[in-house]
């Protein structure tokens, strides 16, 4: 069972404490090179480093290495009574020494971050509390950085509006480019794995999970730009790539996190659109593909979901498309993955399916006793962890996070943030502000001297483009409506448009029934000059035929905004193409715009 030393409180408070510089033991177990021997080369001294290490862990260790958790709190050593109650430990700190973990996983939302000084050393506290627990193998510490709808660290870091932003864009150098500089403000913060990019090829304008997370609808245009993030992360930035959620999660209605999605692509329809992504991803050299928890049929019609069907993951991950690396799990803690089976049994599945990597275990204790007790019943072999393990501890040394699992706090500021950086950014989003619509040559419109209204959603949104417009003169109301106003809140947005000369209105996610199609109607009934932006979704437009212009930004993140004030204003002419059709709202399947389509001036 799991290791409880009776010194534990004591050595985890020793290990906090080492958070500037640390080398653990188990970068020692890399041999010594005898002075008559030649150099061995890079692949050769990684596999003597696994096989060494591998020889002097437990099996509990192993096990451990299968795991990526998650705690609460800023620190390592803050204790927090959620992580009590989920793992029997108060602190970070106090979990990795219990469990120790094969890595470990940032949120936000769950008061990891605060700034990136902080979140280094965050990074370095758990590191120093890998380091004094069992094996003092460094963990993989990882987040979901994806940019634009998924971002988990805000300003300071730079900040870029997206996959399908860049698909707009349609530049491989502009998406590399955007993972390099991602990947290295992350490497500086000590984690050493993104779990991006998102590989899947959204074809359904009503998914509602993937959507902008997606590069396009064209499989060519994913993979390319797909490839191009995996080689700006591991290349040129040094960090893991992670390409998700295979086997393609871009045809669904259905949200993975509370249901269980149903792909009914053919095997056809898969090996022509979901499967390229992934091809390109490992052609690049992709260190990690993390599974969905979708059904395919076609793949495997058991039911299971992907991450647990070895049909899927070993069969077409593995052996179809040939991919040697990590294969990790997306969070176990999700709906689509927990309803057919307990939490224990989901991690001895997954295992048997070919898995590697646990994310987010909803009940780690019952997940770790599981795969004991699969273990001790002869159900999975050591031989079968190993395998895992082996895989896990190369890519650990491949990217450094054996010999540097740590950071200088100190330094973390002289990367993050950088102007080069944020000016790369600009430039990179400019060229992907898409104007879809613009009849009766509605735009550009001035706005100095003029008084503006902003209005719809996001109200942090909202005040990011009033700060825009404001700096290029105007004077500037923000009123925020939110995705559904209240038919007294659409009366006021209008009453307060009659009464501008500008009103630029913001939609997210809009529908037949949406309230905010009335908001939109209610605000271009008036006089004022009306500019409509969606700020996440490109099929806004389909629902809004009455409007003279339509601009789409695929994202609510500062740079997009400040893009989309300059395109309103003529400062810079609209370069972005959809990376999507736009369909009519008739059901027909007509083409309302398609692929490609794209206005300047």
């Amino acid at each position: 069972m799991l290791r409880r030393p009776a010194h534990r409180a004591a050595a985890v408070a020793a290990a906090v404490a080492l958070t500037a510089t640390l080398t653990p033991a188990a970068a020692s177990a890399a041999p010594d090179q005898g002075a008559g021997d030649a150099p061995p080369g890079k692949e050769r001294l990684a596999e003597r480093y696994v096989d060494r290490t591998l020889e002097s862990m437990t099996l509990e260790e192993k096990i451990g290495q299968l795991f990526i958790l998650f705690a609460y709190g800023p620190a390592a050593d803050t204790a927090d009574p959620r992580n009590t109650k989920m793992y029997g430990e108060a602190s970070a700190a106090e979990i990795v020494d219990e469990y120790e973990p094969g890595g470990f996983i940032l949120f936000s939302a769950r008061d990891n971050v605060t700034d990136p000084e902080q979140v280094a050393t965050l990074s370095n506290g758990l590191q120093a509390a890998a380091a004094d627990a069992g094996a003092g193998i460094p963990m993989l510490i990882s987040t979901d950085q994806e940019q634009g709808l998924v971002t988990r660290i805000g300003s300071p870091a730079t900040l870029f509006p997206g996959n399908m932003a860049l698909g707009a864009g349609r530049s491989a150098k502009d998406t590399r480019r955007a993972a390099a500089i991602t990947g290295q403000e992350l490497l500086a913060m000590g984690i050493h794995q993104n779990n991006a990019p998102d590989a899947d090829v959204n074809v359904n304008p009503d998914n509602p999970v993937i959507g902008v997370r997606s590069f396009s609808s064209d499989p060519d245009l994913v993979s390319q730009l797909t490839a191009a993030a995996v080689r700006g992360y591991q290349d040129d930035a040094g960090i893991v790539a992670t390409a998700k959620h295979f086997p393609g999660h871009g045809d669904t209605a259905t949200d993975s996190h509370t249901g269980l999605p149903v792909i009914t692509h053919t095997l056809e329809e898969w090996q022509r659109i979901d499967a390229p992504p992934f091809e390109a991803a490992i052609a690049a050299g992709v260190d990690s593909i993390m599974t969905a928890h979708i059904v395919v049929p076609s793949l495997d019609d058991s039911g299971d979901p992907a991450t647990l069907s070895k049909k899927i993951v070993t069969g077409q991950l593995r052996e179809a498309l040939g991919f040697e690396g990590v294969i990790v799990t997306d969070g176990l803690e999700m709906a689509a993955v927990r309803q057919k089976y307990g939490d224990g049994e989901v991690a001895v599945r997954a295992i048997e399916a070919g898995v590697d990597q646990l994310l987010l275990p909803a009940d780690p204790p019952a997940a770790y006793a599981a795969l004991e007790q699969a273990l001790d019943s002869g159900r999975l072999t050591e031989e079968r962890i190993d395998e895992s393990v082996a895989r896990i501890l190369k890519m650990k040394y491949d990217q450094g996070v054996i010999k540097r699992p740590t950071v200088q706090v100190d330094k973390v500021m002289n990367v993050v943030g950088r102007q080069g950086s944020l000016r790369a950014a600009e430039k990179i989003t400019d060229r992907t502000t898409t104007l879809v619509r613009n009849e009766n040559d509605a735009l550009p419109v001035s706005v100095e001297g003029k008084t503006v209204l902003v209005t719809g959603y996001g109200e942090v949104t909202g005040r990011t483009l009033a700060a825009e417009l404001t700096a290029r003169g105007a004077a500037v109301t923000t009123l925020p409506t939110g995705t559904a106003p209240s038919a007294g809140l659409i009366d006021q947005a209008a009453a307060a448009a009659a009464q501008h000369d500008v009103t630029v209105v913001l939609t997210n996610g809009v529908t037949a029934t949406s309230r905010q199609k009335q908001l939109v109607a209610a605000l271009d009934a008036t006089d004022s000059h009306l500019v409509v932006a969606g700020v996440r979704n490109p099929y806004d437009i389909n629902q809004l035929p009455g409007v003279d212009n339509f601009i789409a930004t695929y994202s609510y993140a500062a740079p997009a905004l400040a893009s989309l004030a300059k395109v309103i204003t003529g400062e810079i002419e609209p370069q972005g193409k959809l990376p999507v059709d736009i369909y009519t709202s008739d059901g027909s399947g007509a083409v309302l715009y398609p692929f490609g389509h794209g206005l300047g001036w």
